[in-house]
């Protein structure tokens, strides 16, 4: 076989439902309750840093959330998300604004690819501690 053995003592059924869990939430932290305000905001190059905090704070309180009602114990990977999604945000914010990246730039869409794909694996990796614990 091409890749090493990856067998591991994480349930698959936990996993799926933790990864599913967590991009729900990343659809609503990040396209629902995501205004204009904070998307434009959160990329400029000067008073970034209220639309940054206040759109990773709903990503933060929508893991402690979902965490605190199906897994107690683990309420704080709710701050560990709000402390990934801060920094992927920031570093595509940063991109944007020093490069001066519109919406008709490629530059742009490789930028969305990239922290959308970040959120996610983001999402993988909290799934796999939880569904391995």
């Amino acid at each position: 076989m091409i890749l090493p053995d990856m067998s591991s003592q994480v349930a698959v059924g936990a996993l799926t439902a933790w990864m599913v869990i967590f991009a729900i939430k990343h659809v609503i932290g990040d396209f629902i309750l995501q205004t204009s305000w904070m998307a434009a905001g959160k990329d400029a190059k000067t008073g970034w840093a209220l639309p940054l905090l206040v759109h990773c704070a709903i990503h933060g309180a929508l893991a402690v959330t979902i965490l605190l009602v199906l897994a107690p114990r683990f309420w704080y990977l709710g701050l560990v998300d709000f402390v990934i999604h801060l920094i992927i945000d920031r570093v595509k914010g940063f991109c944007v604004s020093t490069f001066n990246v519109t919406m008709d730039h490629q530059w742009f869409w490789w930028l969305i690819g990239i922290d959308q794909t970040l959120h996610h694996l983001t999402g993988f990796g909290l799934a796999v501690v939880l569904a391995a614990n």
